[in-house]
């Protein structure tokens, strides 16, 4: 069984060493996001220059944005810049993919926890 695409986009979000996901990490930063704790729920492209995403913050913020980069030229993605920032958290569920969304929000890890006294 294949892994769902949020899974797969949070891995690499969090972990790939290429230059648009290295870019997505910063881009995120600026946002005031930690790349760390938060679920890319999708990116893809969505036109010639950019990718249509959306993620979940870990305060169960729900955002949607576009990636702008020309993707037919070679090594610009570490040029990237966001789009059409937007907190969508009290509108996803009448948007675009909203159970997508509501199983990464199922799937999401704890982002923080809690100890037990012995």
């Amino acid at each position: 069984m294949s892994q769902a695409v949020y899974v797969q986009n949070t891995h690499l979000l969090r972990t790939s060493s290429f230059d648009l996901w290295k870019r997505l990490r910063s881009l995120l930063e600026d946002q005031g996001l930690d790349p760390a704790t938060t679920v890319l729920v999708n990116l893809f492209p969505d036109g010639g220059d950019h990718e249509f995403g959306q993620c979940i913050d870990e305060d169960g913020r729900v955002y949607s944005f576009d990636l702008v980069y020309d993707r037919e030229t070679p090594k610009v993605a570490g040029r990237a810049v966001l789009r059409n920032w937007a907190d969508i958290t009290d509108t996803w569920q009448q948007r675009s993919f909203p159970d997508e969304i509501v199983n990464a929000f199922i799937w999401r890890p704890p982002s923080r926890k809690t100890a037990l006294p012995a």
